[in-house]
């Protein structure tokens, strides 16, 4: 099931998200209705403010466009390092529908989360990967891509 997007100006996305605490049917459930919004809108990634709910929660499936799928969901992430090289480039947001940014990333990431079942990961995410994950992060952290790109 598809969940309702909110758009900018609604004041959960201002808001700095709350830890996940409780690894429960209800989290695997909110996942699998993030990825189906996701996918539904159509985007490439998709964190839990932009559908009503404040927790550290967001979805990525960068590939699913152009190939086979790969969702993956993030909990409580933590970017632990970044590149010192960014790139910039033209990035949409599902909550601010019709507007475009330029925005500059690192142009890699290193990632701590936990997976739905609360198992702590690690890895390294480069380009475009890199791009998604640094636009759903700042979503938890109540900021969008128009406070910190330019208008295309």
């Amino acid at each position: 099931m598809a969940l309702d997007l909110r758009f900018d100006g609604d004041p959960v996305l201002r808001a700095v998200a709350a830890p996940v605490l409780a690894f429960d049917d209800d989290l695997e459930l909110l996942v699998a209705e993030m990825l189906a919004s996701m996918y539904a809108a159509p985007g490439r990634g998709l964190a839990a403010p932009q559908v009503g709910v404040s927790q550290r929660v967001f979805v990525i499936d960068t590939t699913w466009k152009d190939g086979d799928a790969n969702p993956q969901a993030f909990v409580n992430p933590q970017i632990m390092a970044r590149s010192d090289t960014t790139a910039t480039g033209v990035e949409a947001c599902l909550s601010i529908p019709g507007r475009s940014f330029a925005v500059a990333r690192p142009t890699w990431v290193e990632l701590r989360w936990q997976d739905i079942g609360g198992a702590v990961q690690q890895g390294r995410f480069d380009g475009v990967a890199a791009i998604c994950i640094c636009h759903e992060y700042d979503h938890l952290d109540g900021v969008l891509i128009s406070d910190i790109g330019v208008a295309q």
